[in-house]
Formats: C-alpha cells, structure tokens, sequence
C-alpha cells in the first residue's frame, strides 16, 4: 500500500430513539469503509467503527435525556413537539504519497441551536498507523509557536476586514484552546482548526487556518519518513 492512494466508500448507520412511539432524536452516520483486505484497511475499518458506535452511544446516553426532556416540557405547555437531530459525516482532505488525511464532524441540532465538533485523522499507510503534528516539521523548529502566531495573524486580519468576530480574551483562549490534534492535511498545506466557541460566538464555526507547504515550516514527509530525510530544498 506504501505510496498508494487508499481507496474507501462509506458505510452508514442510522438510530432513532422514541418516547411513548414518538421519534424525539435522530442520529446518521457516515464514516469511511476501506475496500482493500489488507492489514492497514482492516485496521482503519475496526478505527472508525469504533468511531460510529462510540457517537451513538454518546447520542444513547447524552442527547436523548436532552430530547426526551424537551418531549416533555413541549408536552407539558402543549408547544410543538421537537425532533433532535445528530449527525456524524466525514471528508477526506488529502489522499496521495503514502499519506491518507481527513476530518470527521458531527453536528447536532437541538433546541439551543447547532454545535459542530471537528476531529482530524492523518494516517501514514506504509506503517499503518495515525501520524502526529510533528511529524510534519524539523526537530526543534518551533512548530508549536509557528502555528499559534499563524493563526493569530489571520484572525487580526479577518477581523480588520470585518470578516470575523471574536472574543475580548481570544488571544488568550487561542493558547489554552489549541491542540495538534486538530490537524488534517490537504494540497495546499496543513490545516488546523479551533473548538466551536472556543474564540468567538457560534456564527464563525469551528476557525481554521491553513499553513502553506515549505512556507517556513511543514512539508510532508515519505511514507515512514521523517522530515529531515524528505523536506525538499
């Protein structure tokens, strides 16, 4: 597989839980399904449906309390009866040399409106497993510093354009928020992301921000690789 795209289609779930036969929360979805029968697709097909089964558990014990309140307080003031809806979906980013990225993302609807929860995933197909942040930057390069001043640079400026609002302490939240988790690689460059209210209100989602590839920092290495051995000149 090294140095081969993965090939995927996605496999679907779907729940819905009722009180007194009347369907209070819905839950889809959709997560990728490697075709291939080899060691790394079965072990990537065992990752994300553990990923599945794990949100509709979360939906089972979380949400549906949530929603079976809501049933009956709309019940109660004879208020129309809310339908909750949770949804998990993905999207591949970058699939080439060895390399398959991707954020997963669910959003659920509910009476306080939309909350989007971002997770990225990058896996080095040669060894078999996800790769971390780092991977993608020289020892002691500062990768950590670059990426915050990154993003700090592009919030002052969309914030100047009138673009974005955010919080009075965001530079501070930007700092206790970021996590390199919160990556996912595509042709342009690497992009990381924020948590959905973690800098600003629910209109600007989840805040993200691109790297370029060779602009002072990330450039992917072979699969297997390490960055000192692949960084281009």
């Amino acid at each position: 597989m090294e140095g081969c795209p993965l090939h995927t289609k996605p496999f679907t779930l779907e729940r819905t839980w009722d009180v007194d036969g009347v369907p209070v929360l819905a839950a889809a979805v959709s997560l990728p399904w490697p075709e291939a029968a080899d060691r790394v697709s079965r072990r990537i097909r065992r990752y994300y449906q553990l990923q599945g089964r794990s949100f509709l558990r979360y939906c089972e014990k979380l949400l549906f309390p949530q929603a079976r309140a809501a049933y009956q307080a709309a019940l109660a003031s004879s208020g129309p009866l809310p339908l909750w809806r949770a949804e998990l979906d993905y999207h591949v980013t970058y699939n080439e040399g060895g390399f398959w990225s991707l954020y997963t993302q669910s959003r659920e609807v509910t009476e306080e409106g939309p909350l989007l929860t971002r997770r990225g995933d990058t896996w080095d197909l040669a060894e078999g497993c996800p790769v971390p942040l780092s991977r993608f930057f020289h020892r002691r390069s500062g990768w950590r510093r670059l990426l915050l001043q990154t993003a700090a640079t592009e919030m002052e400026r969309r914030a100047r354009a009138g673009r974005s609002r955010y919080r009075e302490d965001w530079r501070r939240q930007l700092r206790r928020s970021f996590n390199p988790r919160n990556y996912y690689l595509t042709e342009e460059g690497l992009a990381f992301f924020l948590p959905m209210y973690a800098v600003s209100g629910a209109g600007e989602g989840i805040p993200t921000f691109l790297l370029p590839w060779r602009e002072g920092g990330p450039c992917p290495p072979e699969a297997g690789g390490s960055p000192e051995r692949s960084r281009p000149s």
